[in-house]
């Protein structure tokens, strides 16, 4: 019923920049929070950053100042610029909204299917 695409993953120097973007599709009535997650290898995956549809956004400690999560509500694509990256950065990042479908009294939890950012030193 809903596909999250993601793009924008890659190889990077550290100190360089990558931006991720993320487009929510299908039988979409409205979305609600959106963000990112990213795992890394050997370890659980953990949030870094979600914004609501107001453009509430919140980060995690480890990335704060150095990434901005946006959203565009018409496209229902949220993105992730990143900045300043780190190689403790390196992870699978993967999308994740709450989309309320159609004919739906809720919303269900969506993830994308991850994308690779490695951050080399």
């Amino acid at each position: 019923q809903v596909q999250l695409v993601e793009s924008g993953g890659g190889l990077v120097q550290a100190g360089g920049s990558l931006r991720l973007s993320c487009a929510a599709s299908g039988s979409i009535s409205s979305t609600n929070d959106m963000g990112w997650y990213r795992q890394a290898p050997g370890k659980q995956r953990e949030l870094v950053a979600t914004v609501t549809n107001f453009g509430l956004a919140t980060y995690a400690d480890s990335v704060k100042g150095r990434f901005t999560i946006s959203r565009d509500n018409a496209k229902n694509t949220v993105y992730l610029q990143m900045n300043s990256l780190k190689p403790v950065d390196t992870a699978v990042y993967y999308c994740n909204a709450w989309v309320v479908v159609q004919r739906a009294y809720s919303a269900s939890d969506y993830w994308g299917q991850g994308t690779q950012v490695t951050v080399s030193s």
